[in-house]
């Protein structure tokens, strides 16, 4: 049975400062650890290394750089020296990107330890001998991973405020490309009137880059919503399949706490390793990453028959669970644990709250913001429908 006190008991012992790499997300990881031995499981540790320049460094210097290439964009290339310096400043990101590419192999500049935890519950064997339909190959093949990030971060600005630099940065930037196409290639006869249209979105730009620049990372944020929420939600679904009657008959789950995932994902990414080999088409993740007052589900655009099967059902969910989302949109800006599955072909359901932007990263990311009635409602619509929807597949087979 879900236990709504066990819930809030879990969001509060996580509710702490605990950014990746210090001894705050270890304490986390210890937690966690001692909470899934006393279900009498076995959870497993993968230890790995990361660098903090993809998360914390390579996007300031990439929008200070591109700040640099607009600037000399918009100027005249009247001297040798402004297209030099555009060559050396493009080349320069350019390296940056491709070293981004794969950030957890990245060893410089600093590098700091994290640990992902993880346990895997395998179908109910007792059920399968029971059951003549049942096929063993099944568990196998099909796999379902409930997934949740350890670690939390503060920042200067909540994530609601460093979204709006984003976008502020990226319009701007557009405008001034536009402005610079126009004065130098259509309207060269009223070049003078557009470089002074141009020094508004200019300056704009500046400012955002600035305020990225000071948007630096502390550790000062308890992280409640992101995500003590979904730690609480993952150790309460494996409260419940811990059970080997509760299991399901056509499934194995993965209940897996990634390390760093505040730090460019590099939890998710070293974890990636471990599940490679899974059968994509057959496997189905949830991701639960801040979750408040509201129910929001981000299914991918071309996912798989599975995932639009148990989407439909909760849409049609009896807990009065409102989804809020719009199944194709992705938030701005994303970067989660689920986000990285998907562009390695993964399907599944990320779970978040589009309306608390303005605490996440921040001193208001607290307890007191989270609905702890609706995290019990959507894990037990979770288990409703995972039941009914293995269910399904014992008559399909």
């Amino acid at each position: 049975m879900l236990d709504e006190n066990r819930i809030k008991e879990n969001l509060e012992t996580f509710s702490f400062p605990r950014l990746s790499g210090t001894e705050g997300e270890r304490k986390a990881l210890k937690l966690a650890l001692k909470r899934v031995e006393d279900l009498n499981l076995k959870p497993m540790i993968q230890d790995f290394m990361f660098s903090t320049f993809f998360g914390r460094i390579y996007p300031k210097v990439a929008f200070l750089l591109g700040f640099v290439i607009l600037f000399l964009f918009y100027l005249n290339f009247t001297t040798i020296i402004i297209p030099l310096l555009l060559m050396i400043s493009s080349v320069i990101l350019v390296i940056l990107f491709f070293l981004a590419t794969k950030p957890e192999s990245m060893r410089l500049p600093k590098l700091l330890n994290s640990s992902n935890l993880y346990v895997k519950v395998v179908s109910n064997p007792k059920k399968s001998q029971l059951d003549p339909t049942f096929k063993e190959t099944t568990t196998v093949e099909k796999n379902i991973l409930f997934m949740c990030h350890l670690d939390s971060k503060g920042q200067r600005f909540s994530i609601l405020y460093r979204v709006r630099i984003i976008r502020t940065w990226v319009f701007s930037g557009v405008i001034i490309l536009i402005v610079v196409l126009i004065k130098n290639y259509i309207l060269t006869l009223f070049s003078l009137f557009f470089y002074i249209i141009g020094i508004i979105p200019l300056a704009v730009n500046l400012i955002a880059a600035i305020l990225f620049l000071l948007n630096t990372t502390n550790d000062s944020s308890k992280g409640a919503i992101d995500n003590a929420s979904g730690i609480a939600c993952v150790f309460e679904l494996l409260s419940y399949f811990s059970n080997p009657d509760s299991r399901l008959k056509h499934f194995n789950l993965w209940f897996v706490f990634t390390g760093a995932e505040e730090c460019g994902t590099m939890g998710i990414r070293n974890f990636y390793q471990k599940i490679k080999h899974l059968n994509k088409e057959e496997s189905i993740i949830f991701n639960f990453d801040s979750i408040a007052e509201s129910s929001y589900f981000f299914p991918d655009n071309n996912t798989s028959d599975q995932v639009q099967s148990i989407f439909s059902m909760f849409v049609k969910n009896n807990k009065s669970l409102v989804i809020k989302s719009n199944p194709k949109k992705i938030p701005f800006g994303s970067h989660t644990d689920g986000y990285y599955l998907k562009k390695k072909n993964f399907h599944g359901i990320g779970f978040g709250d589009l309306e608390c932007y303005e605490h996440i990263h921040s001193v208001h990311d607290t307890v007191d913001k989270v609905d702890i009635s609706l995290l019990r409602r959507l894990c037990e619509t979770i288990i409703d429908n995972l039941i009914v929807f293995d269910d399904q597949i014992k008559s399909k087979d």
